[in-house]
């Protein structure tokens, strides 16, 4: 318990740390800048769009650097997963809520590049944009809701993280273990492992 794992540590939370500033920027500062500076609508979405297309090679490289870290804290830890109480129902709270930011986070992609399309001057992104799937004022509801979203998310990440971060002070794992080794169900699967081990008496040995 005593390894160390900086590399994998750095590129989880550097990742999360990322991925959590940079929605919350852009949903506060880039979209609400945009939307009280520019007060023509098209103009106003060329902006942001041009300025979440800019970001969005960083915010993947953040994602994929916190997806690899985690899964490296989650090899290392596996143990402790395992055996100390609380740490399991942790992590797998922590798994949901990256998966619902991950889906947000491209969702919110698909609906970005729909207005960029919509947006641009170009006649051939427009032509694309007209063969999008999701409607453009539909993609504009959405992507306003899916702004706050993100962010949200990927806090309660960093909320989870700073909770296994608790969970792994020496005290706290200790009690973890002994909670989870004096757990009914732990003892009731030591009962029947001692029932299974222990030899059946030999009738030859009866007086």
């Amino acid at each position: 318990m005593s390894q160390r794992n900086t590399v994998m540590r750095s590129l989880h939370d550097i990742g999360l740390a990322a991925w959590f500033g940079g929605s919350l920027m852009g949903a506060v500062g880039l979209n609400g800048a945009t939307r009280n500076a520019v007060k023509e609508p098209v103009l106003a979405s060329r902006i942001a769009s041009a300025g979440w297309a800019a970001w969005a090679p960083a915010n993947a490289v953040a994602v994929a650097a916190h997806l690899v870290g985690g899964a490296g804290l989650l090899g290392a830890n596996s143990a402790r997963v395992a055996y100390q109480r609380g740490v399991g129902a942790s992590t797998l709270a922590k798994t949901v809520l990256t998966g619902a930011a991950l889906a947000a986070t491209a969702y919110s992609r698909a609906l970005g590049k729909k207005i960029e399309f919509a947006s641009s001057p170009d006649p051939e992104d427009r032509g694309a944009a007209a063969d999008h799937p999701v409607e453009l004022e539909q993609a504009q509801r959405h992507l306003a809701m899916l702004q706050w979203a993100v962010p949200a998310l990927t806090a309660g990440v960093l909320v989870l993280n700073a909770l296994h971060g608790e969970q792994q002070r020496p005290e706290e794992q200790r009690q973890g273990m002994l909670r989870r080794a004096a757990s009914p169900r732990a003892m009731a699967g030591g009962t029947r492992l001692a029932a299974v081990r222990r030899p059946a008496p030999s009738a030859t040995g009866r007086c």
